[in-house]
């Protein structure tokens, strides 16, 4: 049971969540960019996770859940992007 001074707040910590992980892979991105280097970044690991986020993204669709939606889209893209930097500069 949900306390009547916490209504929304559920919304509110979703949110905070959501942009805290979504920005968490712009320094990695933003570092394999600049060195052209992804050595120290796992394929095996990035290969599951982006694969898992993509289901995240899937998932917010089907509930119409707009901050699970843009939050795994974003961080599909960041994560898609440093898979890709993975696979170009090993």
């Amino acid at each position: 049971m949900i306390l009547p001074f916490l209504t929304g707040l559920e919304t509110v910590v979703g949110t905070l969540a959501a942009i805290l992980t979504t920005l968490a892979f712009i320094p990695q991105a933003w570092l394999t960019w600049k060195s052209r280097r992804a050595d120290g970044v796992s394929l095996g690991m990035y290969g599951i996770f982006t694969v898992g986020v993509a289901l995240w993204f899937v998932y917010g669709l089907l509930l119409g859940a707009w901050p699970v939606i843009v939050a795994n889209f974003v961080t599909l893209l960041l994560a898609v992007f440093i898979l890709a930097m993975k696979l170009r500069f090993g």
